[in-house]
């Protein structure tokens, strides 16, 4: 696969910096207080362990299947090796 040319590469780099002028170019309105009080989310440590709970034996299950796995290779290599 052939390299990009270095016009393609000119014409990406000028389109990047026209996006970060922008960017840069725009100021943020002011939110009222209103919304800005009601956008607040809460991170209660209840809520992170409610909303994520099935991770743990997820992780467990991956940990079992991949130890599992290294014991099979271990094995076959003293047996084919």
């Amino acid at each position: 696969m052939p390299k990009k040319s270095r016009r393609a590469k000119a014409r990406q780099r000028a389109a990047m910096a026209r996006v970060v002028q922008e960017r840069h170019s725009q100021q943020p309105k002011p939110v009222p207080a209103e919304i800005q009080s009601t956008a607040r989310m809460s991170s209660k440590p209840q809520d992170l362990a409610s909303r994520y709970e099935y991770i743990v034996p997820e992780i467990k299950r991956i940990g079992i299947v991949a130890g599992s796995i290294i014991l099979v290779l271990v094995i076959l290599s003293f047996i084919l090796g």
